[in-house]
């Protein structure tokens, strides 16, 4: 067993790392503050290799692992989870089209993909169905030439932001074998959007319901076959899950290594506080719960990679574990700020607001323990 990261590895984690400090950081607090992410960065991503991550490289794409592209997630995350998060959405959505598209639609779609020119959503979510995600009720009935498409989406990261949309519709009977995947570019006749929602985090990310009144698609923008969409949302949420969580572990990280610094130049009854026993317990705490998410997490990211029989329960338990973890670990470190861990100032209030809906979202974490205990109970 080999723990540490080749030098390839080491070098992606690098790069990411280098471009979320220079490009990112420093404008975090204003993207947040501003609700908007500047399209202009996206080109800069894809130029790395980043809008394609696990697109095959026969179709322009990086070909990384999953395990590697975490490692792009964690560092990114460090400079600012929504973004990183939202990166993880556009992904997801290219990974599908990599697999399941036609060659005609990857040709025509995938270029501009890849180079971050054309910026993509994931909808599946919708107001009357979020964890029983099988129960959406989106339509999209065959017409003469392709599907028209009525429905609502709700709480999708890009809502009117974003250049194309891949949605999950019903083109067939009740349950998961009536879903199918269309891809839905902006600017189709019937596509619009709810108003800006409120959020706790991710106030960089714009979110929004996506509506379809009466959407013509042509039968050319359907993704893989008819009926197939469910299984196809769900094999992208594996990856989904690790991507999430390594955001956790980005964010978390950044928080630890600001407190770190604070806690060495805030005095208190004649000593930084550092110094403190009771506080160093707390530092230790959050480095091991740091250290067992991080290995976790790549655990079942190798386990993905290698296609392996129980790859989804084991992203299911490190999206559990880890997104807590990071959550935990964000929380101590502001009261470890004390009250200057609650002003906007120091970042850790954002990182404390951003990571909670990582417990959330790609399948609660209520889920994810059904998922663990079920594979459990089968393999009894």
């Amino acid at each position: 067993m080999d723990f540490a990261l080749s030098e390839e590895q080491q070098a992606i984690f690098d790069m990411a790392y280098a471009f979320g400090q220079d490009r990112i950081a420093p404008h975090a607090a204003q993207w947040e503050a501003e609700g908007d992410i500047p399209k202009s960065l996206w080109p800069e991503v894809g130029a790395l290799g980043f809008g394609g991550l696990y697109v095959s490289e026969e179709n322009g794409g990086a070909g990384l692992g999953r395990l590697d592209a975490t490692l792009v997630f964690e560092a990114l995350s460090m400079a600012c989870p929504a973004v990183a998060a939202f990166l993880s959405i556009h992904n997801m959505c290219a990974r599908m089209l990599d697999s399941f598209a036609s060659e005609e639609l990857r040709a025509r779609v995938l270029p501009g993909v890849i180079s971050m020119e054309t910026v993509l959503s994931y909808c599946l979510t919708e107001p009357g169905s979020g964890s029983d995600a099988a129960a959406l009720k989106t339509r999209a009935e065959a017409v003469q030439g392709g599907y028209r498409l009525n429905g609502t989406k709700a709480f999708i990261s890009g809502g009117g932001y974003s250049d194309g949309y891949v949605v999950m519709a019903r083109t067939g009977g009740d349950g998961p074998r009536g879903v199918s995947t269309l891809y839905v570019p902006a600017g189709t006749e019937g596509l619009s959007f709810g108003g800006l929602e409120q959020k706790m985090g991710w106030k960089a990310q714009p979110t929004r319901q996506v509506q379809f009144d009466n959407c013509d698609i042509p039968a050319g923008n359907l993704v893989g076959d008819e009926g197939s969409g469910f299984k196809y949302a769900m094999m992208g949420l594996d990856g989904g899950r690790l991507n999430i969580s390594a955001c956790s572990i980005g964010g978390a990280q950044a928080a630890l290594d600001k407190t770190l610094t604070y806690m060495g130049e805030r005095k208190a009854f004649g000593q930084s506080i550092d110094q403190f026993q009771a506080l160093q317990f707390k530092l230790a705490d959050m480095e091991i719960q740091l250290q067992a998410a991080r290995v976790l997490l790549r655990q079942a990211a190798w386990k993905l990679d290698q296609k392996s029989p129980d790859a989804t329960k084991f992203c299911a338990m490190a999206k559990a574990f880890v997104t807590e973890a990071g959550s935990q670990v964000a929380n101590t470190c502001l009261q470890l700020h004390g009250g200057y861990g609650y002003l906007s100032d120091y970042g850790i209030e954002k990182l404390v607001r951003d990571l909670r809906v990582h417990e959330i979202l790609e399948g609660t974490n209520e889920i994810m323990r059904v998922i663990t205990a079920r594979t459990l109970l089968a393999e009894r």
